[in-house]
C-alpha cells in the first residue's frame, strides 16, 4: 500500500540525573563527594533509505522515540548515554512542523538528518566539589530530549514526471520504456498511485516518475491528482502525454496546465516535453492536424514528439530529447550551489553571544497577586532545565550562575528584590534565597 503522508510524535530521549553520593570506605574519613554524571539522551535520526517506498509503517507507528539516559551513580559512575533511534525513510521525504516549519529534507541514500536530539545528562555531585564547597549537596537533573509532532510527507525524487489526462498511455509508456511494472487497463484512473521505473537510453538512464491521472479541478481536491500532484514538484523536467484521440487537443494541454498552475505556479515553468501518445491507430494526415493544433497551444514552451508505447514508435526520439533536458537542468542546479552569494559582510550577532543573551519582561499574576519577572535566554533556560528545583542548594547555584552572567544585576534595575518571583521556563522561585 503507497501512502505518502503521516503524523508522527517525534521524541528524543531525556538526558539521565546526576548523583549525589558520597563515598563510605572503612578507615576512609570524609570519602568526599563521588556522585556521577548521568548519560545523554538518545536522538532521533532520520535515514534516507531506496529500499523504502512508502510511509505506511508510519500510519501504524505513529510515536518515534529513542532511548533515555541512565542516572549518575555512586563511584563516579557515569550513567550509560541512550540508544538512538535510526528511523529509515523513503528519499524524498520531508518533516515539517505543526506550524509548517521545513525541519528536514531527505533527499539522497543513506543521508542522516538528526530530527530531535537527546537531552545532556545532569552533573553528579562529584562535579562541584572545590576548595570552598567540600561537601557539596548539588546535583543536576538530565535535560529532556527534543519533543514534538510532526508531518512527514513523501515528494517522489525523479528526473521525469509523467503528466496528463487518466487513460492518456501513461503507464503504458512507463511499462515499455522501463522495468516499472504498472496496472493497465482502458478505463481512467487505474493507476492509483504513483509508480517509478527506470528508462536506459544510450549511455544513461532516466527515472521516471508515473503520476495518477489528473482532472479539471484536481487541484481543488477532484478525483485524485490533488493527492499525487506534490510528486511533481521534484522532478526535474515534465513529459506532457495527451491521447492522439482527444476531440480538442489544445484545450485537453491548457486544462493540465492550468491545474498546474493553480496547485504550485512554479510549475508551469518547469522544463516540458509534449507527446502525442496512441499513434498507431491514426492515419498522417489526422495525426498532422492534431500536432498542428497543439503546437497553437504550447507555442515555444516545448518541443512536440508522436509516440506509440504499443508500436515502439518514436520511444526512444523522445527519451533522447528528455535526456537532453534532464542534463540541462542538472547543470543549471549545480551551478546554482555553486554560486553562492556571499554574505560575510553582512554584521550579526555570532551564535554563542544569541545564546549567552537574555531578557527580562514582567507580567501581573492573578494566582500570586504579585509581579512576575520572566527571565528568558537559551543558556539560562538550559540551566534552569538543569536545576532540581526540589533542594535549596541547587537553586542557590542557579542564583549564583545568574549573578555571574549578570542577569541578577538587570533584574535588580527592573525592579526585582527579596521576595520577588523569578520565571525561568516554567518554573518560578524568589529572588533571593530565603533559607
Amino acid at each position: 500500500m503507497f501512502v505518502d503522508t503521516a503524523k508522527v510524535l517525534i521524541q528524543a530521549g531525556k538526558g539521565g540525573d546526576g548523583a549525589v553520593s558520597f563515598r563510605h570506605e572503612i578507615y576512609v574519613d570524609k570519602g568526599g563527594p563521588d556522585g556521577g554524571d548521568g548519560g545523554r539522551g538518545g536522538d532521533v535520526i532520520f535515514v534516507g533509505d531506496e529500499s523504502v517506498n512508502t510511509l505506511l509503517n508510519f500510519r501504524y507507528k505513529p510515536e518515534l522515540k529513542a532511548e533515555n539516559g541512565q542516572n549518575g551513580s555512586k563511584a563516579k559512575r557515569r550513567g550509560k548515554s541512550g540508544e538512538h533511534a535510526r528511523i529509515h525513510v523513503p528519499v524524498g521525504t520531508i518533516v515539517t512542523g505543526k506550524d509548517g516549519t521545513l525541519l528536514a529534507d531527505i533527499l539522497a541514500h543513506n543521508q542522516e538528518v538528526v530530527v530531535a536530539k537527546g537531552g545532556d545528562g545532569g552533573f553528579g555531585n562529584a562535579h562541584f566539589k572545590s576548595s570552598v564547597r567540600q561537601t557539596p549537596r548539588i546535583a543536576e537533573l538530565g535535560e529532556p530530549g527534543d519533543c514534538y509532532e510532526a508531518e512527514l510527507e513523501l515528494k517522489l525524487l525523479a528526473d521525469v514526471g509523467l503528466i496528463g489526462f487518466p487513460n492518456a498511455g501513461k503507464s503504458t509508456f512507463l511499462s515499455v520504456v522501463t522495468n516499472a511494472r504498472p496496472e493497465i487497463a482502458n478505463y481512467a484512473f487505474t493507476t492509483l498511485t504513483p509508480n517509478l521505473g527506470v528508462a536506459d537510453i544510450d549511455d544513461g538512464s532516466l527515472l521516471i516518475a508515473d503520476i495518477p491521472g489528473l482532472i479539471e479541478g484536481a487541484s481543488e481536491g477532484k478525483g485524485l491528482g490533488d493527492d499525487f500532484l506534490r510528486h511533481v514538484e521534484r522532478t526535474a523536467v515534465l513529459l506532457h502525454l495527451i491521447d492522439a484521440y482527444t476531440d480538442d487537443i489544445a484545450k485537453a494541454y491548457a486544462a493540465i496546465r492550468s491545474e498546474l498552475e493553480k496547485y504550485n505556479p512554479e510549475l508551469v515553468n518547469r522544463p516540458e516535453i509534449v507527446a502525442l501518445t496512441k499513434s498507431e491507430g491514426l492515419d498522417d494526415e489526422i495525426i498532422a492536424m492534431q500536432r498542428e493544433q497543439l503546437a497553437v497551444a504550447v507555442g515555444d514552451k516545448s518541443e512536440i514528439y508522436v509516440v506509440s508505447a504499443h508500436a515502439h514508435h518514436g520511444l526512444k526520439e523522445v527519451l533522447r530529447a528528455l535526456r537532453r533536458k534532464v542534463a540541462e537542468v542538472r547543470k543549471a542546479e549545480d551551478s546554482q550551489t555553486d554560486d553562492i552569494v556571499n554574505d560575510s559582510d553582512v554584521i550579526r550577532l555570532s551564535d554563542k553571544v544569541q545564546a549567552e543573551g537574555w531578557t527580562i519582561t514582567t507580567q501581573y499574576s492573578e494566582e500570586l497577586d504579585a509581579l512576575v519577572y520572566v527571565v528568558e535566554g537559551e543558556k539560562i533556560e538550559k540551566f534552569a532545565r538543569r536545576t532540581n528545583f526540589d533542594g535549596f542548594e541547587n537553586v542557590n547555584r542557579l542564583r549564583d550562575i545568574m549573578k555571574k552572567m549578570g542577569i541578577m544585576h538587570d533584574l535588580q534595575r527592573a525592579g526585582a528584590s527579596g521576595e520577588s518571583v523569578i520565571q525561568i521556563n516554567d518554573t518560578q522561585f524568589t529572588f533571593f534565597d530565603q533559607q
